[in-house]
């Protein structure tokens, strides 16, 4: 099978994505008031409604409504004033009333976009639009989304004494009807998106929005956002979409991203040796790195799909919709561009930080305990050193930036001190002292060490005039032997090169 790069030359993919999102952070189901709770005992948050007992009638909840609405505003869509719910009839276990309460054709949310940046391979153009380029090399081009609904998740099923990662082959399966009837909304792209990356991009971006929105916790992990994938090939210069396949199982940015690549390189396999690619569900397994097929894909009269005659239509007025709207935070974009005008940081590095609430919520504490001039230090701490601990204050964090700054701590034993302190409430001013760890940066007091040790190693000098530049680094390491790990490991180096050429 050829490799990604070589066909996307050929081949132009087209990729749409479904997105599930489970609405976690409420309290209570979509068309009841049990209890949402899905680490419970098995089958202990349930009611007549949940296990589709005749005669139980479904009562909405408000707050996934307001929930879906605000999920559209942060996504640019259209909030639809009239839209109503539909039954969507299938028959699995996992759906006791043997049919799933969604919407039909006027979802609550239609017609909006993300705006994407991606660089390199992506740069591919739109169907509705220009891309704004920039000077970087990346561009931003608007990723269409045709709606936003909501419809009630399905029990869990556990498939047990079949081959781990495998279709079939299980000899029982246990229903825990815990998480059937949780709110989940379901957000549609239009097949917009051209590479796997893309498509990864965009999925980071969503979750993103929404864990800023406070609507889910997004973890991928648990299966409160999960992922499909549509994906059909043309030959480049060519207009008509091919046949889609659609993927399942996409429970992480990197299988979302390799189910793709390794689809996409199938049906270019297929194609080019004469074959048609069929219409069907495929199933991603991480274990073998391939797709396989699942079931024939369904068309939409296979569900015989009407409005749910239990639930009147849904009114939404101009007083809840800007209720809404007053609720959405400031989202990762305008918190990335605010970063940048107000602290000079590189856009890179306010995308990550602005990225995830609570380490822009962070953040936002601790830059106001340091001087303008340690905030790049802080940026710099805050991206490569903070992220593997939990218990860490902001002061201690501007503490550690401040002693960065000042070369009294190399970024080794920053780390080491962050480790003594995370939790603790410690001060690592103080920490550093107790261990002698604070680095001298007495010019006078390092340049003895240097000229001792330049005087020892007269061969690594020779190499240096002789144009071997890499030596200063094992001199570098020679004078920090000699000060017992106390002198600053950039003013040596310093202090060597100007000795060095002189």
């Amino acid at each position: 099978m050829r490799k990604l790069a070589e066909v996307l030359r050929d081949w132009e993919a087209i990729i749409g994505l479904e997105v599930h999102t489970e609405l976690t952070t409420l309290e209570t189901k979509m068309f009841c008031g049990c209890r949402l709770s899905h680490d419970d005992e098995p089958n202990a948050n349930v009611c007549p409604v949940c296990l589709g007992l005749p005669g139980a009638l479904p009562v909405p909840n408000e707050k996934a409504i307001e929930s879906i609405v605000m999920a559209g505003l942060a996504t640019n869509c259209e909030v639809m004033r009239r839209s109503m719910f539909y039954r969507k009839h299938y028959f699995y276990p996992d759906m006791a009333k043997n049919f799933q309460t969604t919407q039909g054709p006027v979802a609550f949310v239609m017609h909006g976009h993300l705006d994407l940046e991606v660089s390199g391979e992506g740069a591919a153009e739109r169907p509705d639009g220009t891309i704004d380029k920039r000077q970087d090399g990346s561009y931003v081009a608007p990723i269409r989304i045709l709606r936003i609904h909501m419809e009630e998740d399905a029990a869990k099923m556990n498939h047990l004494g079949g081959a781990e990662g495998r279709i079939g082959g299980a000899s029982e399966s246990l229903i825990d009807y815990n998480r059937c009837g949780t709110p989940l909304i379901e957000l549609v792209t239009e097949p917009d998106l051209r590479t796997p990356e893309e498509a990864r991009l965009f999925m980071e971006k969503l979750r993103q929005t929404f864990i800023t929105l406070g609507i889910s916790d997004c973890s991928m992990e648990k299966g409160s956002m999960r992922c499909d994938g549509n994906v059909s090939l043309r030959r480049r210069g060519e207009t008509t979409f091919g046949t889609k396949t659609e993927m399942k199982n996409l429970n992480s940015f990197k299988s979302l991203h390799d189910a793709l690549a390794y689809e996409i390189c199938r049906q270019a396999e297929v194609l080019e040796a004469g074959g048609a690619v069929r219409q069907e569900t495929r199933h991603w397994e991480p274990s073998r790195r391939r797709t396989v097929v699942m079931r024939v894909k369904e068309t939409a009269d296979d569900y015989r799909m009407y409005p749910d005659p239990d639930l009147a239509p849904f009114d939404l007025s101009d007083e809840f919709i800007e209720r809404c709207r007053a609720r959405v935070p400031e989202l990762p974009d305008a918190k990335r561009d605010r970063y940048v005008a107000t602290w000079g940081m590189r856009r890179a590095d306010a995308t990550k930080l602005a990225g995830d609430p609570a380490t822009a919520s962070f953040f936002e504490v601790a830059v106001v305990l340091v001087e303008p001039k340690i905030i790049p230090t802080l940026v710099n701490v805050m991206i490569n050193l903070t992220p593997s601990f939990r218990g860490l204050s902001e002061a201690q964090v501007a503490s550690i930036a401040r002693l960065l700054a000042a070369d009294a701590l190399t970024f080794a034993q920053a780390r080491e001190v962050l480790e003594v302190v995370d939790g603790t409430g410690a001060d690592p001013e103080r920490v550093v002292d107790e261990r002698g760890l604070r680095q001298s940066t007495d010019a006078d007091a390092l340049g003895a060490i240097v000229d001792e040790v330049l005087d020892r190693c007269q061969s690594q000098v020779r190499q240096y005039h002789e144009g071997n530049r890499k030596v200063v680094g094992f001199l570098v390491g020679q004078c920090m032997k000699a000060s017992k790990g106390s002198g600053n490991p950039k003013m040596f180096n310093q202090l060597l090169t100007q000795k060095l050429e002189a």
